[in-house]
């Protein structure tokens, strides 16, 4: 039997993706065993402290046992962290290296939203893709520039490293491992019970672009508010770097450290993000929010709109906008 560890870290976390975790692999164990198998994986939560407490100590967390207590492990799930990672890294620089260790004995890793802050510490992730919560893709780049962070993915399986988007999509991933672990009629089962929709592959039509400020590039910050100020423009880089007095190749450079994109994948992003409120908001034909955005072209704009949301402009209408007539 394999033996499968859910970590608890200390301090303030996210309760829901410890307490997830536990309830659909003791689910699909149970599962197992009804079809007269042997169950899986021996479960047990494993922590630095004794008790763990969450929202104020409304709930509190009594780890079955403590990771030093553990020789050895086959799979670790590292749940999301709160969103003080700072504080979250430094009271848990115990788990970081026990992580490393079992990862380099044979343990696979995998790390739920924000817990990618957690492993990507261990700097097992350097070169490799992540995925994360799409809030905190600009603290994670900071932090961990070697990261090849991938944002638009739900799930990520590299060299025995999960890694999964946001939130509550953390089910979409312990889905996946169940399938990875026992077999593809479990998982179905087990998203059944749960009603957890199956097979996922992205989280972008979730992400909600709010710009990418958190640096000190005061030039590029200026580049920033303009563009976000003249959406309907067709505004080339070219213009833009005279206009701002940069070279035209220190200028991609200069905007590329500062934000994590190309200008021109920026602008991109600031209109399809204002033609998704849009969208979600009115009841604009598709065309006429695309002319708000500065796009004439149906076929470029439902392109690139695909590209950050996963589906159309009119499935995405109707998706999110109950009183959308299409």
């Amino acid at each position: 039997m394999k033996h499968l560890t859910i970590l608890v870290p200390d301090g303030e976390n996210n309760l829901s993706s410890i307490a997830g975790t536990y309830k659909l692999f003791s689910r699909a164990n149970a599962y197992w065993k009804e079809r007269g198998k042997e169950a899986v994986f021996t479960i047990q939560l494993a922590g630095l402290s004794d008790h763990v407490a969450f929202f104020g100590g409304l709930f509190t967390v009594n780890p079955h046992t403590s990771i030093e207590a553990i020789s050895k492990t086959d799979l670790i799930v590292i749940p999301s962290l709160n969103h003080n990672y700072g504080k979250a890294l430094t009271e848990n620089r115990k788990l970081v290296s026990w992580i490393e260790k079992h990862y380099k004995e044979g343990a696979e890793v995998a790390s739920i939203c924000t817990g990618a802050f957690l492993l990507a510490s261990t700097g097992l992730l350097d070169g490799k893709n992540c995925s994360t919560h799409w809030s905190a893709t600009a603290d994670f780049r900071s932090l961990f520039p070697k990261v090849n962070l991938q944002t638009d993915q739900l799930i990520t399986d590299e060299s025995g490293i999960y890694t999964n988007g946001g939130a509550y999509s953390f089910l979409n991933l312990i889905i996946y491992l169940i399938e990875k672990y026992y077999d593809r009629q479990t998982a179905i089962f087990c998203s059944k019970v749960f009603q957890i929709e199956p097979d996922r592959k992205s989280q972008s039509a979730f992400a909600i672009f709010s710009g990418q400020k958190q640096h000190d590039d005061e030039v590029v910050k200026e580049v920033q508010s303009y563009i976000e100020e003249n959406l309907r423009e067709k505004i080339s880089i070219e213009e833009l770097s005279s206009k701002f007095s940069v070279g035209r190749r220190n200028f991609d450079r200069r905007f590329i450290k500062a934000t994590g994109n190309t200008p021109i994948e920026y602008m991109q992003r600031v209109k399809i993000e204002s033609a998704k409120k849009a969208l979600e908001t009115s009841r604009k034909t598709i065309t006429e929010v695309m002319y708000d955005v500065g796009y004439s072209d149906v076929k470029a704009f439902r392109e690139v709109f695909r590209k950050f949301t996963g589906m159309s402009p009119i499935e995405y209408k109707g998706k999110y906008n109950k009183d959308a007539v299409v």
